[in-house]
Order: structure tokens, then sequence, then C-alpha cells
């Protein structure tokens, strides 16, 4: 147990190559016999792999500077204290609290450079994201206004890329929904525009386009969506729908079978 914990002990020398022969020999003999130390330097040389894959990450060139700053004063310090006409032994060990703090300051400021990096990093990447977000937003606004009606559907579907859009993109999308002169540019800025339901903005694009919308598949469509909802702001307009001699029989059938769920 003792030879193999001498044997643990000489790894590190016997990786780098520093053995003289007869201990490399000894070394190997002992490695042929024991598994446990080949099972230690196999773990030593996985820690040195681990070591070698980390990304280094290089500081900035400020805090080189800094760090080269502290490095000339500290040894500045260290001239003093040596001129102290102090023995070497006393040198030494009155010398230790400064290398310890020259040490702290040193893995404090590769933290720092660390922590400050990382931030950068992460500004840059949402300035990025809200650029892209910014050239989105420009292109479905074009679109949505392009003569042919394919493009439009094209534009309406863009707003699948904003997470929450803003008032102004759904106030363009009621738009469509409720001007378009093609109905399926219509009906797809209708199921885009449920996808983001639970605004209230949303919800009273639905509501008014019931005031106006004749288009039987739309209206049907917002009556269904409104229903699910169950929106009771709906249930006016549903029954205004109702006493217009105009509505489609089928739409009435389908008010009067929607109004008892939401009321």
């Amino acid at each position: 147990m003792k030879k193999n914990e001498e044997m643990i002990d000489l790894i590190p020398d016997y990786l780098d190559n520093l053995l003289d022969i007869e201990t490399k020999k000894d070394f190997e003999f002992q490695l042929s016999k024991s598994t446990v130390l080949v099972e230690e330097l196999e773990a030593y040389k996985r820690l040195l792999a681990a070591f070698n894959e980390e990304p280094q990450i290089k500081p900035s060139e400020n805090l080189r500077k800094g760090f080269e700053t502290m490095l000339a004063e500290e040894k500045g310090n260290q001239i003093k204290v040596v001129s102290l006409n102090q023995g070497p032994k006393a040198n030494w060990w009155s010398s230790l609290p400064r290398v310890a703090a020259s040490v702290l300051l040193l893995v404090g400021a590769f933290l720092a450079g660390q922590y400050f990096q990382k931030n950068e990093s992460e500004v840059q990447l949402v300035q990025v994201q809200t650029e892209a977000l910014a050239y989105k937003e420009a292109a479905m606004f074009s679109l949505l206004e392009n003569e042919s009606a394919s493009q439009r559907i094209r534009g309406v579907e863009l707003i699948k890329e904003f997470e929450k859009p803003d008032q102004q993109i759904v106030a363009a999308l009621g738009e469509k929904m409720l001007t378009d002169e093609n109905t399926n540019v219509r009906l797809t800025a209708l199921e885009a525009l449920s996808s983001f339901s639970y605004s209230d903005q949303v919800k009273t694009i639905f509501i008014e386009a019931l005031k106006t919308e004749e288009n039987p598949s739309i209206q049907v469509a917002i009556i269904e969506m409104l229903v699910e909802l169950q929106e009771k702001k709906a249930v006016e307009p549903m029954k205004k729908l109702l006493e217009k001699e105009e509505t489609q029989p089928y739409i009435k059938d389908q008010i009067n079978s929607a109004l008892p769920k939401i009321i």
C-alpha cells in the first residue's frame, strides 16, 4: 500500500518525463502490477485533458495593463521591505501577506475580466437580436403593402417571428383583417391574430369586426374565437347581427348557439 502511495506521488513527474531512468523503470514495473496505480494514472490524464479543453478567456487590454501596473507597484513595495535590513528569513515571512494579496488581486482581476467580457457579449447579443427584429418588422410592413396578395400573406405570417408583437404590429394586422380586398389575406390575418387573443387589443379588434364584417366565413371564425375566449363584450354585437335582415340564416344559427356559451 505504501509502495502504491509512493508511485502515485510520482505520476506528475512521470507524465512530464522528469523521472530518472531507474525510477521510471520501477514506476512502470509497479504500473504493470497495480490496477490502483493504473486507475490513478488515467484519472490524472483525464484531469489534464479537462484543463486543456477548458476554453481560455483572453483578458481585455485594459485588464492586462491594469494588472501590469499593479504588479509594478507590488514589486516596488517588495523592494522597500527588503531595504529594512532584516534577515533573509524575516524578509520572506514578512512578504507573505503582500504575496497573498497579489495573488488575490490577480484572481480578482481575472474574474472581473470574465464577468465584464461576459456582460459585454450579452449586450452585443441583445443588440443583434434587436436589430434583427427591427429588420423583420420593416420587412413585414413592406410586405403588407405589397400589391400581390401572396406577398401580403407572407407579411402577415411574419408575426410568428415576434413573441410579443407591439401595438403597431397588431393594429396593422387588424387593418388587414378588416379591410384587405383579398379574403385569404383577411383570413390569414385573423388566424395570426388569434395566436395573441390574450391581448385586449386583439379582443377589441375581433369585437369591432363583428359590427362591420359581411363575409360569412370571417364572421363564423370571429364568432368561434370570441366564444372560445368567453368574451362577454361580444354579446351585444352578436345580438345586433341577429337583428339584421342581411345576416345569413346559418350565421344567425351560429350566434344562437354561441350566445348561451358566453352568457
